[in-house]
């Protein structure tokens, strides 16, 4: 798939953006570790040069996973002699870098779930039998029965939106702004994947009139999709695939790889809709991100919700699909340069997914956070809650 990449290739990638937006650009007499590596290892950035085409990369059988990792000590090693600089501008790069390479930790993991997970041997990533349970909290080891589904009211009115100015974000999260909301509710946890076949048991994949016009179309032109990404059915009973190989299909747990036109379509087919990424950020504001399934507890799968007053699962376990659009706010001006490509010019046809997921490093988030996907994307952690409307009368 296109857009999975190898992981020598995000090794490499995230160390030649430290070596293209700071050693190159300050250390006059800094030297590159291979002139090729400019060409093969940049994404996107088009003001740096003519990217290697993203199709191709996974037929790099050369520079090898040694050179690579070469490649970073070469890196980290002149990146020491700037992490002491106080000046400001290069100081925002440095976090950005990190950020980035925090960006490209969850790729990793869910570019070698897509390998995996269509390897007809389901290879596992995590040895089951050896894995330390004791590196799970209790509220990450979560199981059992699902949870009740109920809303929360919101009043709506004003809200500020976008981020606030004490640490690090990322420019599409900025200027903070205000918005209008009408009252509206959201679930008080994610869909489950109990809920998601009694979508697919009401031959949900088979109705036109719950799917969007584009939808429908991406549906008629992938007749093999008729569950979320992943799921297998054998012998009548369905299994998924996770990090640590085909597993029987755990009712209670977040129903995840889902496109946003699967999300769209539940929640038309439940009566209820998808948040707005406002709805959904006014909402989470005050919530602990630190509770959250992340990345750091080790499980690398989405768990079932707990049995708690309030918003539960608002961040990690699963990217959240909101209904918004991936635009600009009122007021977004992009960096100058090459480094302005970052998030802008992808504001067109994506829509904007909140709150992290089991893949993502726990201080990487934040209720202003934007991640953005196609529509018709699911090899991400993606899940749904519904939202729905209040009568105002």
């Amino acid at each position: 798939m296109a857009d999975a990449s190898p992981p020598k290739w995000h090794l490499a990638h995230t160390s030649w953006f430290f070596e293209t937006f700071l050693l190159k650009a300050t250390l006059p007499d800094y030297t590159v570790f291979h002139e090729q590596f400019e060409y093969l290892f940049n994404s996107y950035y088009n003001g740096i040069g003519q990217p290697y085409p993203r199709t191709d990369r996974g037929f790099l059988s050369r520079p090898t996973v040694a050179e690579v990792l070469a490649y970073r000590r070469h890196v980290d090693e002149q990146m020491h002699g700037l992490l002491n600089n106080n000046e400001k501008s290069l100081r925002e790069k440095i976090v950005l870098g990190l950020n980035h390479e925090q960006q490209h930790q969850e790729l990793l993991l869910t570019d070698i779930k897509y390998n995996f997970g269509n390897n007809p041997l389901f290879p596992a990533y995590l040895d089951q039998s050896k894995h330390d349970a004791d590196r799970l909290s209790v509220s990450h080891s979560r199981s059992g029965a699902e949870q009740p589904m109920s809303y929360r009211e919101f009043a709506g009115g004003l809200v500020n939106i976008g981020a606030q100015d004490n640490g690090f974000c990322f420019d599409n999260e900025l200027p903070q702004h205000r918005v209008f909301l009408a009252p509206y509710a959201l679930a008080n946890r994610v869909v489950s994947n109990a809920e998601y076949q009694q979508f697919i048991a009401d031959a949900g994949y088979q109705t036109p009139g719950l799917w969007l016009s584009d939808g429908w179309s991406w549906l008629q032109q992938h007749p093999e999709i008729c569950a979320p990404l992943y799921w297998h059915q054998r012998d009548g009973q369905w299994f998924e695939y996770t990090l640590r190989g085909l597993q029987p299909l755990r009712a209670a747990d977040p129903v995840c790889h889902v496109s946003f036109y699967e999300a769209d379509a539940f929640a038309r087919w439940r009566g209820e809709r998808l948040p707005t990424e406002a709805e959904w950020e006014s909402a989470s504001v005050g919530i602990e991100t630190a509770a959250g399934n992340f990345v750091d507890a080790g499980s690398l799968h989405p768990q079932p919700g707990l049995e708690a007053p309030g918003l539960q699962q608002m961040f990690g376990d699963v990217w959240e699909w909101t209904v918004s659009a991936y635009g600009p706010y009122p007021g977004f001006r992009p960096a100058a340069g090459a480094i302005g490509e970052y998030n802008g010019k992808f504001m067109s046809n994506q829509r904007v997914l909140k709150g992290g997921s089991c893949a993502t490093p726990a201080d990487h988030i934040r209720s202003s956070y934007r991640n953005f996907f196609y529509p018709p994307d699911r090899w991400q952690f993606s899940g749904i809650r519904l939202a729905r409307d209040l009568d105002t009368e």
